[in-house]
Formats: C-alpha cells, sequence, structure tokens
C-alpha cells in the first residue's frame, strides 16, 4: 500500500470511530463532511467529490460509511485494477469491515488492522486470502513479486485442487504455509522464493525476499552515477536480484552524502548508518581489511563492514569489496532483514508553515510531513492549531521568544536520527525559523548537524490570505516590512518604509504593534502619508482563519495603531489601489498596470496573464 489512509467520515459518529483508528494507522488523517463533522485535518463539502479526487490521488480511503456511497462515488473511475489505490468500507458502529477495492494492493492488509483494532473479523473476499489466508500478489513489506501477472494462475491452480510446489532458496517463507495445504514436490505449477535474479517463467512465480544488505563506502561528494553504476554491475556480475535489497548500509559520516541516498533512491530501499566502533567491531569478518582505512575514518572497512553489520551475526559475506574509481560496494545475506531495526537513519528536520492556523489553508505537503515526523518542536500554540495532526508525535513545546533554543533542539533531536517538524505560522521563510535555522547551520561546522537533511515547506502567510479576503490588493508590485525592532534597527526598518512610499509600493506590514511598542506604526503611516493619499485604501487583518477572524478596510489617513495587536497584519494599498463596493461587501485591488479589457500589456509592463 503507497501512502498514509484518508479516514473518511460523514457523521459525528463516524468521526469519533475515526479518532479510535487513527493510532492503529500511522500517518492517517481525518477527512470530515464540514456541515456534520467537527475537528477533521481535512474537511470537505462535497462527498462524492471529495471521494473521487482522493481515489484519483491514488490514496488509500476507509470510507464510514454504506459501501453504496463508495462504489457510487468511484464506479466511473475505475479502469484498471492494477492502479487502484485500497478502498475500504467501514460500518459506523465499529461492526463490518469490507475491503472493495485494492485487497492486494495492501487493502486487505488494512482491513486486517483496522479489524484487529476493533476486534472483529475483516470481510475479505479475494480468493487467496478467503481461502488460504495469503496473497501471492501481495506479498509482506519487503517481499517482492518478480512476475506478478503468474500469480494469478498459481493461486487459481492452488484454488483447483491443483498441486503447487514451493521451492526456497533464501529467506523466511513462514508466512507462505499458515493455513495452506501442504505444497507438491512435483507440480506444473511452482513458487520461487530466491534472491538470485531469476526471472520465472509462465508456470513459475518468482519471489523475493528481503536478504540482503548493500554496503557502501565512497569518497566525498562521489558521481551518484559512479555509485549506481558500480552498483547495478556488481548485483548483475553477482547474480542477485536487485529487488532482494532490504537496505543500503555506511559509516555515519556518509549520512549526507548524495550518491549514498541516490543508490537508495535508486533501489526504493532505505539508508541506515553506523558509526566507526561499530564498523570496527566486524573486522574478524572483514575478507579485505585495511589499515589505511582503518587511519582514515577509524575501521577497517567500510563496505563490508557496513555489509555485515547490518547482516547481523547470522548473515554472512556473499559479495566482496568490489571497486569503481570512488567507491566501493559489498553484499552481505541474512534470512530476513528489517531495515527499522537496524542502524541509524539520517536525520531529517523538515521546517514546515502551517499556515494561518485552519487545516484547510495547510498544504498537503504538510500533511505528508507530519505523518512521517516522529517529533514536533514549536511554540505551543502554533503546535495545538494543528489540532490532531499533531496528536500522535512527542511535542517540544516552547515559548514565545525563545526560537533560537527551539531551532537548536530541533537540530539536536535530528542528529539523533529522529524525523523531526519544526513549526511556524504562516510560512516558514517569512519573519520565522527557516532563516534562523540555516543561520545556525552556516555556522556550525562539521558537527552531527551537518549531517542531517533539511526540508522547507511553505505555509500560507498571512499577508496572503489577508490579501484574498480583502479582494486583490497585491495585484501589482508590493513588499513586506517588519516593524518590529526587536532584531532591525528602527533607522534601517525607517529607511526601508521611505523607500517603499517613493517608489509607491503596496506595503504588507508585519508585526506592527506590540504592548511595548505602540509608536512605529503611527511613524510608518505618517511617511507614506507624504507620498499618497489619505484616502489610500487599507486592510487590517486580526485573526486569520482562527476564531474571532475579523478583516476591515479603512483608509490610510484613518488608520489607528492603537486599534491593533501583534495578531494584527496590515496592508496599505499604493497610489493605484482602489477601494470597490459591491454585493455589500467591501473589497480592495490593485490594478495590474494596463487598462482592463487590453489583449496584451504594454512591452514595458506586466506580460504575464
Amino acid at each position: 500500500m503507497s501512502g498514509a489512509p484518508a479516514i473518511v467520515a460523514l457523521t459525528a459518529g463516524g468521526r469519533a470511530l475515526a479518532g479510535k483508528l487513527r493510532d492503529a494507522l500511522p500517518g492517517s488523517t481525518i477527512h470530515g463532511l464540514r456541515r456534520r463533522v467537527s475537528d477533521a485535518d481535512a474537511p470537505f463539502d462535497d462527498t462524492m467529490a471529495h471521494l473521487a479526487e482522493l481515489f484519483a490521488a491514488g490514496t488509500p480511503i476507509v470510507g464510514i460509511c454504506a459501501a453504496g456511497i463508495l462504489i457510487r462515488a468511484l464506479a466511473p473511475l475505475l479502469v484498471d485494477k492494477r492502479s487502484e489505490p485500497p478502498v475500504i468500507a467501514l460500518a459506523e458502529d465499529g461492526s463490518a469491515v469490507v475491503p472493495l477495492l485494492g485487497g492486494h494492493a495492501g487493502g486487505n492488509e488494512l482491513a486486517r488492522r483496522i479489524a484487529d483494532t476493533l476486534g472483529i473479523d475483516a470481510a475479505l473476499t479475494t480468493a487467496g486470502d478467503a481461502v488460504f489466508g495469503l496473497a501471492l500478489d501481495d506479498p509482506p513489506p519487503g517481499w517482492t513479486v518478480a512476475n506478478p501477472p503468474v500469480a494469478k494462475a498459481v493461486m487459481a491452480a492452488r484454488l483447483a485442487g491443483e498441486p503447487v510446489r514451493l521451492a526456497v532458496s533464501a529467506g523466511d517463507a513462514g508466512w507462505l504455509t499458515p493455513g495452506a495445504p501442504g505444497w507438491a514436490e512435483r507440480a506444473d505449477y511452482s513458487i520461487l522464493v530466491t534472491d538470485n535474479a531469476k526471472p520465472g517463467d509462465a508456470t513459475t512465480l518468482v519471489l523475493h525476499p528481503p536478504t540482503l544488505a548493500l554496503g557502501i563506502g565512497c569518497e566525498r561528494d562521489t558521481d551518484p552515477a559512479e555509485l549506481t553504476a558500480l552498483i547495478d554491475a556488481t548485483l548483475a556480475e553477482a547474480g542477485l536480484a536487485a529487488a532482494s535489497v532490504a537496505l543500503v548500509a555506511s559509516l555515519d559520516l556518509k549520512m549526507d552524502e548524495p550518491a549514498v541516498h541516490a543508490v537508495a533512491a535508486h533501489l526504493g530501499v532505505p539508508a541506515r548508518f553506523f558509526d566507526a566502533a561499530t564498523l570496527d567491531a566486524e573486522t574478524p569478518r572483514l575478507l579485505n581489511p585495511s589499515d589505511y582505512v582503518f587511519r582514515t575514518v577509524g575501521c577497517h572497512g567500510v563496505a563490508e563492514g557496513a555489509a555485515l553489520a547490518a547482516a547481523g551475526a547470522n548473515g554472512s559475506l556473499v559479495v566482496a569489496k568490489t571497486r569503481s574509481p570512488r567507491a566501493t560496494c559489498a553484499i552481505a545475506r541474512a534470512p530476513d532483514l528489517d531495515p527499522a531495526s537496524i542502524g541509524r537513519p539520517q536525520g531529517q528536520l523538515t521546517i514546515l508553515g502551517t499556515g494561518p492556523g485552519d487545516a484547510a489553508f495547510r498544504l498537503p505537503a504538510a500533511d505528508v510531513a507530519l505523518a512521517g515526523a516522529t517529533d514536533i518542536v514549536g511554540y505551543g500554540l502554533y503546535i495545538d492549531l494543528l489540532g490532531s495532526a499533531a496528536g500522535r508525535l512527542q511535542r517540544h513545546d516552547f515559548a514565545l521568544g525563545e526560537e533560537e533554543v527551539r531551532c537548536r533542539h530541533a537540530l539536536d533531536l535530528a542528529a539523533e536520527g529522529r524525523r523531526v517538524v519544526l513549526v511556524s505560522s504562516g510560512d516558514p521563510g517569512i519573519y520565522a525559523m527557516a532563516a534562523l535555522v540555516f543561520e545556525l547551520l552556516d555556522s556550525a561546522g562539521a558537527t552531527p548537524w551537518a549531517r542531517i537533511a533539511v526540508t522547507v515547506i511553505p505555509g500560507l502567510s498571512a499577508m496572503q490570505l489577508a490579501a484574498a479576503r480583502a479582494g486583490a490588493p497585491l495585484g501589482h508590485d508590493f513588499c513586506t516590512i517588519s516593524l518590529s525592532d526587536l532584531l532591525t534597527p528602527w533607522p534601517v526598518i525607517e529607511a526601508r518604509i521611505r523607500a517603499a512610499a517613493a517608489a509607491d509600493f503596496v506595503v504588507a506590514f508585519y508585526n506592527p504593534v506590540s504592548r511595548r511598542r505602540q509608536s512605529q506604526l503611527a511613524q510608518a503611516r505618517d511617511i507614506l502619508l507624504t507620498q499618497r493619499s489619505a484616502e489610500t485604501p487599507v486592510i487590517v487583518a486580526r485573526n486569520l482563519a482562527r476564531d474571532g477572524e475579523r478583516i476591515d478596510i479603512l483608509t490610510l489617513g484613518a488608520l489607528d495603531p492603537a486599534a491593533l495587536d501583534m495578531l494584527s497584519l496590515v496592508i496599505i494599498g499604493s497610489s493605484e489601489s482602489r477601494a470597490l463596493h459591491r454585493g455589500g461587501r467591501d473589497h480592495v485591488y490593485t490594478p495590474r498596470g494596463y487598462a482592463p479589457g487590453t489583449a496584451t500589456a504594454p512591452a514595458d509592463r506586466n506580460s504575464k496573464a
């Protein structure tokens, strides 16, 4: 199954049941019909359209509703069962769970997990699962089917009572035997479990178990193409199946090496890392120990040592160290490898924008990051605004004013190999946490922070939502200025305001006032009044996308700083901005720079349609 499931609730009772399932389905999000369901991660208004959108995106669906609703919504979209995501129908009282689609694409397993959580039996209707309790084309995690079309023929033979042979040359195939009749010594159809590169044929189903650990060593900044070519050639020469590689392993100094991660992505497996002492403990089992490598990195072999450390005490080296000009690799085999329990992953820090507060304005990419995280760091209020999306994560709350402390804490957690989300309201790159993180990284040098993977996910800024609520005040050139002099001296801020006034920019003022700062906004207003009319439209937005949201449209001459606080944002129009009253509402827009209805813009003005 690819992706975390969407649990779709249409009633308050369905929402309660969805809450019970969340912990059993890591990364899942609750989607709720807005008029009936509160506190949903993703509210929606049109059930049929929302289900169709999830299905088209390949998102597994757990619908807490009648099966008929799911069938009617998705029937027009059914084209190829091999590409359909799992779709599960779950009774609102938790009495029945039925995989409707994608049973062998993770749907049956998903239904079983739901059933186990609720203490019921899953109603599995796919033939193999119903009769034998197994699905040959949906093996356990880490296993791969080399020739999926043959699975149907082999299973059909089993169902018809015909003999099928099982041959196991590598891996633990115990999952194939519980509840199934005995396997034949000789038969027309067979199942081969192997980590060799066998293509199979029309009567032989080939299953590749996760038995191979690929150890890698390379010079700094090795070309990923060189390392990938070395791996492909080594596997081919050894006759081993790339699909049986369970993980890529290396020294922890290589955590941030792009070539190592490129190979992991190429093979579709995780990368895991060991410290030098752990790798050096494998020295007695190395075929090519090196004193030079020991003097350089503290262990006698990186590629062979990493492969053996990943394979464990029951593993053995099957391909000795193999070289390219700047890299080495080695392969070890073990009966069954679970990457989650091996070595340490590269730490990940995601700096994430929550948007103004409401989940409806949060990017889907942010929800994906939250679903895959272990820890969340931030100002407590911002974490609270995420609601249930942050419910299963380890919280690390900090007060306002502790920005650098929380950034350092997030970096330290990620350096331990954890998947950390550092949250900012709005967009993390606009007067928020992202710049501070990179500033700390820039000054950190060769510390464990240097090996962390850092990602920034944008969010909807307050400026953007305020503009959208009011109309289109940012329709032409604009700038943003923070009026907080906590980090920037007031003379510098004042110079920027004067420049914006002279250039006739629309200006969005962040941090307009606080309890200790009451004069800056008045000074900014007065500076702008030297260049534009007192009738210039002004937007004051407060508590955007939260309870108590308020949007006021007034004029520059009437702007009173005493009526604002730190939860406010101010957008002041340019000399071209216009106020518009229509449909009982006030709007503000700034013309794009040429007359409406003109087919093309003048060559020296805006030309983007």
